[in-house]
């Protein structure tokens, strides 16, 4: 009975008086969501696949374009990292320290999906035991459990300087703490698994011949490894001024941040011309099953995200919003035009992935049959997603609440052009 009147206390005296917060009522918002999630995926794992929408024709729906959305925008901590550690440019290295946060909370997201997706999450092992090193698959596999792995090296720090830790276990705070001294190479081994993964990802579409609109090997892993560079910066750089903005715990320097968002509009500009050559070299002459997927993606029931979300919004309005500096000087612009920049590389994931499933080849003696096929998600597969996305917006707001994971030294305002002056680091990442 005391025991329920301590409880009872302390809910009338700390709890109720915290959820008046906007902070913790929105923590607690992603919670309940959470919970819907895992109330949907425990429905899945009991009933099996067959609830979903997902069939042999299209077996990789919501599950995977979320997948890979994850995987594309957690491509900061590798980029950034890269440019911060293996360019020695010490003004990037406590963006970094975000970086590689954000992409831990991406590829969290990312293995989620998959272990709903593969519908035996038992098994998640068989891929690192039972090798077939003819897959790209198998070396996306190898190489996302590894970089994973390396994230939680690179996360370990952070999580050694939480207050709870350092009070209660000094001794691990310490040595999660000295895990900091690795990051050059972490930086490093990260670079090369990452580069791997993510052009293999483009690689596993683009050598499936059944599937013609995909059938472009090199095009394909080049736009991804490209497409998750440019959304992972933008997102990085997006949630740290949104941070900056809303928490007084976020200590951003708009200095940096102008710089990585004017390298993000170049970026994001010479994927606009990658993606068009790639459009554009597709022939002129009728193929089965790919004129068709390409009819959909630019004139059918796919058009409006190619080239509404994708093109105009995506790449054309982004790109101009941060390359001219009129633009960009302005923060409220320059916040929406790095969200519109991610949004873009989810749409292309979302197009690439569901237009090579919406026209297969028929099995027709004699000729190649286009076969049309339709698909959209289930509200099992809707709410099992917007779970894991709420998983991924709790974890972000804990990091910068009470993890630091946004404390890129001075706050120091931006100018107007890109040409500035380095900021200044602080001491602890001299």
């Amino acid at each position: 009975m005391t025991l329920v009147r301590r409880a009872a206390t302390f809910v009338r005296q700390s709890a109720l008086p915290a959820l008046r917060e906007p902070i913790y009522q929105w923590m607690l918002f992603l919670a309940g969501l959470m919970a819907v999630g895992v109330g949907a995926a425990l429905v899945v794992f009991v009933k099996g696949l067959g609830i979903t929408n997902l069939t042999d024709l299209v077996p990789w729906g919501l599950w995977i374009s979320v997948d890979l959305s994850a995987i594309a925008l957690a491509a900061g901590a590798f980029s950034i990292s890269a440019i911060a550690y293996l360019a020695r440019r010490k003004e990037l290295q406590p963006v970094a320290k975000t970086a590689v946060y954000v992409g831990f909370v991406g590829y969290s997201i990312a293995m989620m999906m998959l272990l709903l997706d593969i519908g035996r999450p038992d098994r998640f092992w068989h891929g690192f035991v039972f090798w077939n090193i003819h897959s790209p698959l198998w070396e996306v596999t190898m190489c996302v459990g590894l970089y994973f792995s390396v994230l939680m090296l690179e996360v370990a720090p952070i999580i050694g300087h939480w207050h709870p830790v350092e009070q209660r276990f000094p001794s691990i705070s310490h040595r999660l703490g000295s895990l900091h001294k690795l990051t050059p190479y972490l930086a490093l081994v990260g670079l090369c698994l990452s580069t791997l993964h993510q052009s293999s990802l483009g690689l596993t579409y683009g050598k499936l011949v059944a599937r013609p609109i995909w059938y472009r090997p090199w095009p394909m892993a080049i736009s991804f490894y490209l497409s998750a560079i440019v959304g992972g910066m933008a997102l990085v750089t997006f949630i740290s001024l949104v941070a900056g903005n809303l928490s007084p715990r976020a200590r951003i320097n708009k200095v940096v941040l102008d710089k990585l968002a004017y390298t993000v509009g170049w970026a994001v500009l010479f994927l606009l011309v990658l993606r068009w050559w790639d459009l554009m070299s597709m022939p002129v002459d009728y193929e089965p099953a790919k004129s068709e997927a390409l009819y959909i993606l630019t004139r059918g029931r796919l058009a409006f995200n190619f080239w509404g979300l994708e093109i105009v919004l995506g790449m054309v309005l982004p790109a101009v919003l941060l390359l001219v500096a009129h633009f960009r000087r302005i923060e409220r612009v320059r916040i929406l035009a790095l969200a519109l920049v991610a949004i873009g590389v989810v749409a292309y994931r979302w197009d690439t992935n569901l237009v090579g499933q919406l026209v297969v080849f028929g099995q027709v003696p004699g000729s190649d049959v286009p076969l049309f096929t339709n698909y959209t998600p289930s509200l099992v597969e809707i709410l099992t997603a917007a779970g894991v996305l709420a998983y991924g917006l709790l974890a972000i707001t804990f990091g910068v609440r009470y993890l630091n994971v946004i404390d890129h030294g001075e706050v120091v305002e931006a100018p107007a052009e890109a040409s500035v002056p380095a900021a200044m680091v602080p001491s602890s990442y001299r």
